[in-house]
C-alpha cells in the first residue's frame, strides 16, 4: 500500500501525524487480515508501535504487511513502513507495529481461522515472534480481569 504525505497530513514541523500513520497502518493491517481469513475482521489490539523516523510533506509512504501468527479466531499482522523521498528515490523505515484482528462470522461472533504454517526461515522466525507476543498479550488480559 502507498500514501503520499501532503500538507494537511503533517503537523507544525511539516511531519506526519501519528494518528494518521496508525490509521494507515490499521488499514494495511486490516487488508492482510481479511485476505487471510476470508471473513470480516475487527482490530482487537495494537500491541507495539515505534516511530522510528519522521515521514514529511513529499514523501511516498509504503505499508507492508503480512499475518505472522494465527490461533483460534485471531490473528497477528506485522506492518512495517517506510518512507521513499519521491525526488532522491531514498528510503528510510519510520515505523513498525503489531496488530490483532479477530475473525467474525455473519452474525458478529469470532469464527476460527486456519493455523499458519511457515515454511521460510523468515516466516518461521516471525511465527515464533508472534506465538510470543500472543501469549504475552493473553497473560496480560487475564491479569486485567
Amino acid at each position: 500500500m502507498h500514501e503520499l504525505i501532503l500538507p494537511n497530513d503533517t503537523n507544525n514541523l511539516n511531519t506526519v501525524f501519528g494518528g494518521k500513520v496508525m490509521q494507515y497502518m490499521d488499514l494495511c493491517a486490516a487488508m492482510s487480515a481479511y485476505k487471510f481469513a476470508r471473513t470480516a475482521v475487527v482490530t482487537a489490539s495494537v500491541d507495539r508501535l515505534d516511530f522510528l523516523a519522521p515521514a514529511r510533506v513529499g514523501d511516498m509512504l509504503i505499508l507492508k504487511s503480512s499475518v505472522n501468527y494465527s490461533h483460534n479466531s485471531s490473528m497477528e499482522v506485522g506492518v512495517r513502513i517506510d518512507a521513499e523521498n519521491v525526488k532522491t528515490g531514498k528510503t528510510r523505515h519510520t515505523a513498525t507495529a503489531y496488530l490483532t484482528f479477530v475473525s467474525l462470522d455473519e452474525k458478529g461472533k469470532p469464527q476460527k481461522v486456519e493455523n499458519i504454517i511457515p515454511e521460510t526461515d523468515d516466516e518461521k522466525r516471525r511465527y515464533k515472534e508472534g506465538e510470543e507476543r500472543h501469549a504475552q498479550r493473553v497473560e496480560r488480559l487475564k491479569n486485567k480481569k
